[in-house]
């Protein structure tokens, strides 16, 4: 299958290119970007040096003779654009008859309240919401191989939900608001410069305190209230959550273990019982980590993921993998 990434000189766009020209079973086509970047014309590793000889491959303008291009060489658009961007473009490609995958949030809410509080837009295409299918691979995988619009789970979002739906589905979880309290390393926020975001500036801070956008996408996936507090790291890429969670009178140890088994056989989630994860346990690897302690009727549940690849890129892919009909691991494991 022929794939075309738009947005590809992004962090999560080039992990994405990377990744599919390993594939087995798939073909990167073209490398889009936007006709104002200052990128276009150069080859993708010139901007990632470490996949020179793999992504030799130049960043083309999205242009209107692109358009004709990607609409006669390919199968499947990965966007990897500005959340508003992904908006715009997938009524365009769908109406082309193409499979979207979009990594952005564009798609991953249900309401246009909910556009217009989080991500301070109104969406144009709300038809389309109630059509993308949520992308969190694990547990939405029959949404996603039929659905002709794939909405990439974010990354914190996938954490969390992996950490929490185990407990959720085997009735477990207190009426209480579950509390995350998680870490991500610099790549999470682009490649934008910004100030906030350089290197030598960030130092360990909470930020979108109530208002993350990513609050109301763990809410409604989980069906539960959070109560989500995300905080900037000073490394480069991986998500540490650490999430308290309040469980019904009575819950055993053995109960919130036996919960998990519905995640045992998953070939990209480790459960690590009471072994505390790092972010140097998932960095450049395509997994989630979760681990948990009980006492009582308190659980702190742990998770780890690399925030490009199982909160992008890998997400991505392990999508067009269900589609494909291929195992989920396919071009990320080995």
């Amino acid at each position: 299958m022929k794939v075309v990434i738009i947005g590809a000189s992004g962090y999560s766009g080039a992990e994405l290119a990377s990744l599919i020209v390993k594939h087995p079973e798939l073909t990167l086509t073209g490398c889009y970007i936007s006709e104002q970047s200052l990128d276009k014309g150069k080859l993708l590793s010139e901007l990632y040096p470490e996949h020179l000889g793999l992504l030799d491959t130049p960043l083309l303008p999205l242009s209107e003779s692109a358009y004709k291009d990607i609409g006669n060489s390919a199968d499947f658009v990965c966007l990897c654009t500005d959340h508003k961007v992904s908006v715009d473009l997938a009524p365009r490609f769908l109406a082309m008859g193409k499979k979207v995958f979009d990594l952005s949030g564009g798609y991953r809410l249900s309401s246009n309240e909910d556009y217009q509080t989080y991500y301070g837009f109104e969406h144009q295409h709300t038809d389309l919401l109630a059509q993308a299918a949520y992308g969190l691979a694990e547990w939405n995988g029959e949404a996603i191989k039929a659905a002709q619009l794939v909405a990439v789970a974010g990354c914190y979002p996938t954490a969390a939900l992996n950490a929490l739906k185990p407990l959720q589905q085997a009735n477990l979880l207190a009426e209480q608001p579950v509390i995350i309290n998680a870490v991500s390393g610099v790549t999470g926020a682009g490649r934008k410069a910004s100030v906030g975001t350089h290197f030598c500036e960030v130092s360990l801070a909470p930020y979108g305190l109530f208002t993350h956008r990513h609050s109301p996408e763990i809410e409604q996936h989980l069906g539960h209230k959070v109560l989500f507090t995300p905080h900037l790291g000073n490394f480069p890429r991986g998500i540490l959550e650490t999430i308290y969670v309040q469980l019904k009178v009575g819950v055993t140890p053995e109960q919130v273990t036996q919960a998990y088994q519905v995640l045992a056989d998953e070939p990209l989630i480790r459960l690590l019982g009471n072994k505390i994860p790092s972010i140097k346990g998932v960095a450049k690897q395509p997994y989630v980590d979760i681990a948990w302690q009980q006492q009582g009727e308190q659980l702190i549940v742990m998770a780890a993921i690399d925030n490009l690849l199982k909160g992008a890129a890998g997400q991505a892919l392990q999508c067009i993998n269900l589609v494909m009909g291929l195992p989920h691991s396919t071009g990320l494991k080995g």
